[in-house]
């Protein structure tokens, strides 16, 4: 589509546009940060464990994972508005359930079911882009959906803070069932659909399978992926391993642990904003390439800086900050990659890509951040290691993808 139909589809200003798309990705995220400063309060509510209150956490990554799979897939059959706009209106209810909840096995059934819902809007806003515009203007608008969306982590925390202080932790989930209807009805009313009939795949289960198969078993799509999401680990291993890093290691107080979140959040705007600029200037490979060299620049930079001194303010913190700057100049570029080698099958391609994401994030939160968390140079060791999975993998799919678009 070009930029004169996209503008007869979305007629409102392109940064609306980026608003509202960024508004229905981050509500997974958002919906994470805001209840955690809220968990023991919950705890003492409901007379929950500690082992309990992290299966409400643990059910809805779940959740939000294993759906992410088949986001796209609907969305591919059935078009791409009716999924967000069900998305959005299954997140309000069980953001309602959650709100209501008198035990914690209620809790933990609706943050499941949230976890299911939430996923929709980060998986089907790509292939909305990507049908709405033309590869540069595709990167524009995800650059900007990323800078928008990078708000989240950041004020998510403060606001379930307050909220926890004045009004109680059912507050929390009343404020996103208040977002998730919201979403909806900007969704209903502005969003239009960006996949007509004719272009739609078959829902039957063996037309799904192939399709499945056929993303699954190209080492294109699959290295593209890899060099997407895995070293975006590289990053967030440090968040994982936040309360130890920068307790144990920088020796922090809890408050003062905002300088890590601001700084990094603001290395992926700054990055988001230099892929939108760079979009249709440099070519993709140019712009791949410069992220991948400041990630590893920055790696082997932060990894001989904690073989040689303790970690100390401020130098501990750029290195993340710089690393976030390089991954999100690269990812919208390897991102529409993705989406364009399957053209008809975009929503699943997507699906897939936040799928395999997924799984790295896990297998990093779940095997390799306790492994190396409580030794700095481990730590910088893990995060150079896995920039280096991604990179191998772009260095080998890169001769075999063709012409650049």
């Amino acid at each position: 589509m070009n930029s004169e139909q996209a503008h007869s589809v979305w007629r409102a200003p392109r940064w609306a546009l980026a608003v509202l798309l960024a508004a229905l990705s981050m509500l997974g995220p958002f919906s994470i940060d805001t209840y955690l400063p809220a968990f023991g309060g919950i705890a003492a509510a409901l007379g929950a464990t500690p082992v309990q209150m992290q299966q409400t956490l643990s059910a809805y990554l779940f959740g939000f994972a294993f759906m992410n799979l088949f986001h796209g897939a609907l969305a591919d059959s059935f078009g791409r508005r009716p999924v967000l706009l069900a998305g959005s209106a299954v997140f309000t209810l069980a953001s309602i359930g959650c709100a209501l909840s008198d035990s914690i096995g209620a809790l933990v059934a609706f943050r499941a079911l949230q976890g299911l819902s939430a996923g929709a809007g980060m998986v089907v806003s790509r292939a909305v882009v990507r049908d709405l515009f033309a590869p540069a203007d595709a990167q524009r608008m995800l650059s900007q959906v990323t800078i928008f969306f990078g708000v989240a982590p950041a004020i998510a925390p403060v606001i379930g803070a307050q909220l926890l202080t004045h009004a109680g932790w059912e507050a929390i989930f009343w404020c996103l069932a208040l977002i998730g209807a919201a979403l909806w009805l900007a969704g209903w009313r502005l969003l239009p659909e960006t996949l007509p009939p004719a272009r739609r795949q078959s829902f039957r289960a063996r037309h799904l399978l192939r399709g499945y198969r056929q993303l699954g078993s190209d080492p294109r799509f699959l290295l593209l992926a890899l060099a997407s999401g895995v070293p975006f680990n590289g990053m967030f291993l440090y968040v994982l391993a936040a309360p130890v890093f920068l307790g144990e290691h920088l020796g922090l107080a809890p408050t003062q642990f905002f300088w890590f979140f601001v700084s990094t959040i603001a290395g992926v705007m700054g990055g988001a904003w230099v892929s939108g600029r760079s979009a249709g200037r440099l070519s993709p490979q140019a712009q791949i390439r410069r992220g991948f060299l400041i990630m590893a620049a920055v790696s082997l930079a932060n990894l001989a800086g904690n073989l040689l001194w303790a970690p100390a303010l401020p130098w501990a913190l750029l290195p993340i900050a710089l690393y976030a700057f390089g991954w999100a100049q690269m990812v919208p570029v390897v991102t529409l990659m993705v989406l364009d080698l399957f053209p008809e099958r975009r929503g699943m391609a997507s699906s897939l890509q936040a799928g395999i994401g997924s799984a790295a994030n896990g297998l990093v939160a779940g095997v390799l951040v306790p492994l190396v968390m409580h030794s700095s140079v481990a730590l910088a060791g893990a995060s150079l290691a896995l920039m280096g999975v991604g990179l191998g993998a772009w260095l080998y799919v890169r001769p075999r993808l063709g012409s650049p678009h």
